[in-house]
């Protein structure tokens, strides 16, 4: 039986500029990768989201990069909410497992104040 679950996953830039937000997206996506031990084949979609101070690159552009190229990828602004951590981007990994499954989710750089109920100073899991 093929089960469907949702990982989730944020980090922080320190700057607006392509290559950030690229190794950033990067970074995120490896380490969910790594710490979910995924295949590309099981992802369904991702949904990526950036606050509105970024702007310079799409975070679906540093997936691409990876070979993330035969799975649907959208990115969108984040709400622009008063005292909202800046400079942030998050993503909604849909995924396909056959067998039952615990996400582990991952909160990086800064954006381990979104979650510190799931994450330590270093972004791993509690």
């Amino acid at each position: 039986m093929t089960l469907v679950f949702a990982i989730r996953g944020a980090t922080t830039v320190e700057k607006d500029s392509k290559d950030e937000i690229v190794r950033c997206t990067q970074e995120l996506l490896k380490e969910i990768m790594l710490r979910n031990n995924l295949k590309k084949e099981e992802i369904v979609f991702i949904l990526f989201t950036m606050t509105k101070d970024l702007k310079s690159a799409f975070p679906a552009y540093a997936a691409r990069l990876m070979g993330f190229v035969d799975i649907p990828l959208i990115c969108a602004q984040e709400l622009d909410i008063e005292g909202a951590l800046t400079k942030c981007i998050r993503l909604l990994m849909v995924i396909q497992r056959d067998n039952n499954f615990t996400p582990k989710h991952v909160y990086l750089k800064e954006a381990t104040k979104l979650r510190e109920d799931l994450t330590n100073e270093k972004g791993e899991d509690l």
